[in-house]
């Protein structure tokens, strides 16, 4: 039976889809400065756990949406998220079998669940095309808050007395940490720059919202988001250009495989190299120690995994904690999604994990469609996988760029004619 679809007035969607929006980038504390060693090393702490606030807002949300979702669709409501997705979910809430820490791993897949299905829905709901001008315009906002805040709000800059000195002095805006900054600024760079088929003004509109985001970028000297902005830049250009007939895309094809087999060649001609900069505890602002630890627990729990949501924040119970002896069993985060998510759910949930955000999305490029659209999402695909060499984005609760990944990946799994539409708002 077809479902029965009510009416229902389209500000309510959108009045919905921009509280998810402003609670992911905004969220209920704002310029709350870290205060722990894991914060102050980088760790994107925006989880959720432990604020009552947010975990009622975002139910709250998750509710209207799931409602909204019923009355449009019935019980196909759930058609609109990837299947990949769907089963990464519910290993991730399976894997409270086997943790240490069963009731957190249920508390954190649970929110996984919610900003996921969220996500999905709330922009099925709205359209592509509404919801990136809806994007665009918070993100805007936030570039303004960000850019007066470092004047006005002492908060807003690292200050002396943190326990890493090479912060002070540094941009974080409303946020936490100068690394969640540097990445929300690096994706309305991509975002404003990359948006098809603007007018004469609106074009010059954006170049100058892209030239703030730079100018705030560079003041949160967030290196990863620097260096990773520009190959995304180039990526997204590159796949506007050869995406246009099909002989350029064999060709960029063939390019980027010589790119992919240069860089091995070189890797393995200086392996000694790359081998002594792993070996440097200090290396990567500590990151190397995080990735020997990461690595040596895979190793020797290949299948399962630790259980989801169970690498910070769970004492002794972290599954790094026996591996090593010093700050890194109070990292809250691997500084790399990709192994931090084959420690936590193991080999049989990465390959969902793999199947769902990078195959599915990867295919759905290298069909042919509105290529300008796609560009922008490339782009902004791009620079979010390669940060996660850096950082952990994938399934890290509430954090923006896991938001902006769920959100990019909603509009990319619209029908092309939604996405061309997207193209001429």
């Amino acid at each position: 039976m077809a479902p029965v679809r009510i009416w229902a007035p389209r500000w309510l969607d959108e009045a919905i889809f921009l509280a998810f929006l402003l609670l992911a980038f905004i969220g209920v504390t704002p310029f709350k400065a870290s205060d722990t060693l894991a914060e102050q090393m980088g760790a994107v702490v925006q989880t959720g756990a432990g604020d009552s606030l947010r975990q009622l807002c975002y139910l709250a949300v998750f509710a209207l949406i799931l409602f909204q979702a019923a009355r449009r669709h019935g019980a196909a409501l759930f058609r609109a998220l990837p299947l990949f997705l769907l089963v990464l979910l519910l290993w991730c809430v399976a894997s409270a079998l086997w943790s240490p820490e069963p009731a957190v791993t249920v508390r954190r897949a649970g929110l996984a669940c919610v900003l996921v299905i969220s996500a999905f829905l709330s922009l099925e709901a709205v359209g592509p095309s509404r919801g990136l001008a809806m994007w665009r315009w918070v993100l805007l906002a936030v570039l303004l808050i960000n850019l007066v805040s470092v004047k006005f709000v002492a908060a807003a800059v690292h200050q002396a007395g943190e326990l890493d000195p090479a912060l002070v002095g540094n941009w974080r805006g409303l946020y936490g940490h100068k690394n969640i900054a540097g990445s929300v600024a690096a994706m309305t760079v991509l975002i404003f720059l990359f948006t098809p088929n603007r007018s004469f003004f609106g074009r010059l509109f954006d170049l100058a919202v892209v030239a703030a985001s730079v100018f705030f970028l560079i003041g949160t000297h967030s290196k990863s988001s620097m260096g990773l902005l520009l190959v995304a830049l180039g990526l997204g250009l590159a796949y506007r250009l050869a995406w246009r007939r099909e002989i350029d895309r064999s060709i960029a094809l063939v390019a980027l495989g010589l790119v992919f087999l240069a860089g091995a060649v070189i890797a393995l001609a200086d392996e000694t190299a790359i081998s002594r900069l792993l070996d440097d505890p200090t290396g990567f602002t500590g990151r190397t120690e995080i990735w020997k630890a990461e690595m040596a627990y895979i190793r020797d729990h290949p299948l399962f995994g630790a259980g989801f949501g169970t690498f910070s924040n769970t004492g002794k119970a972290s599954p790094l904690a026996p591996y090593v002896g010093s700050w890194v069993t109070s990292a809250n985060h691997g500084h790399n999604g990709y192994l931090q998510l084959l420690v936590t759910v193991g080999g049989i949930g990465f390959v969902f994990a793999f199947a769902g955000l990078l195959v599915q999305p990867i295919a759905a490029f290298w069909r042919r469609g509105d290529t300008a659209m796609k560009a922008l999402l490339f782009a902004l695909f791009a620079f979010l996988i390669l940060h996660n060499l850096m950082e952990t984005d994938f399934l890290e609760g509430d954090g923006v760029t896991w938001v902006g990944f769920l959100v990019l990946l909603a509009m990319l799994r619209s029908p092309d004619a939604n996405i061309a539409r997207t193209a001429r708002a």
